[in-house]
C-alpha cells in the first residue's frame, strides 16, 4: 500500500470519527495530535483540513450526484470516503481523476458494504462527469492576472 493510501484510510477514519460525534475533521485531528497520535504523513493533514474548509460545497457535491440518496440516508464510511474522493477530485489538481475515483471504490471495498462500492464509483463518475464546481478554484490555485 502506497503512502497516499495509508494516508487516505487515515484521513476517512478520523473523518468517520468526525461525523460519528458531530464534530469538526479539524477538531478530532488536533485531538489525535494532542493524543500524541499524529498522523505519520502530511497528506492525512492535507485531506482532513481540506475537506472541512470546503465541505459545505464538497456535500453539495455529493447531494446533487447521488440520485436518490440524501446524505443522511448514506453509510457513516461511505459518506466519509465520497467527501475525501471528492475533495480530491475538484481540489487536488495533482490527483489524477482516476486515482482518486479507485482509491475511493478500494476503500469502501474494505471497509462498508457489499452494494457501496458501485454506489461509491456512480456517485462518482457523475461528478467527475460534472467537472468541479466553476465557482471554486482549486487548492493552490493562482490566477495569473490577479486584480491588484
Amino acid at each position: 500500500m502506497s503512502a497516499r493510501s495509508k494516508a487516505r484510510k487515515r484521513a476517512v477514519d478520523i473523518l468517520f470519527e468526525a461525523d460519528q460525534r458531530g464534530s469538526e475533521p479539524g477538531a478530532v485531528l488536533e485531538q489525535r495530535r494532542a493524543a500524541g497520535e499524529s498522523p505519520t504523513n502530511p497528506y492525512t493533514v492535507t485531506l482532513v483540513e481540506g475537506v472541512s474548509a470546503h465541505r459545505a460545497a464538497i456535500d453539495a457535491t455529493i447531494s446533487n450526484h447521488a440520485v436518490g440518496w440524501t446524505l443522511p440516508r448514506m453509510p457513516a464510511v461511505d459518506r466519509a470516503v465520497l467527501r475525501l474522493a471528492v475533495f480530491e477530485v475538484n481540489y487536488q489538481p495533482d490527483v489524477p481523476t482516476s486515482v482518486a475515483v479507485d482509491e475511493a471504490v478500494r476503500l469502501v471495498k474494505e471497509l462498508s458494504t457489499d452494494d457501496s462500492p458501485s454506489f461509491v464509483n456512480g456517485v462518482l463518475g457523475a461528478v467527475v462527469a460534472a467537472g468541479p464546481p466553476p465557482e471554486v478554484p482549486p487548492v493552490g490555485f493562482e490566477p495569473t492576472n490577479p486584480a491588484v
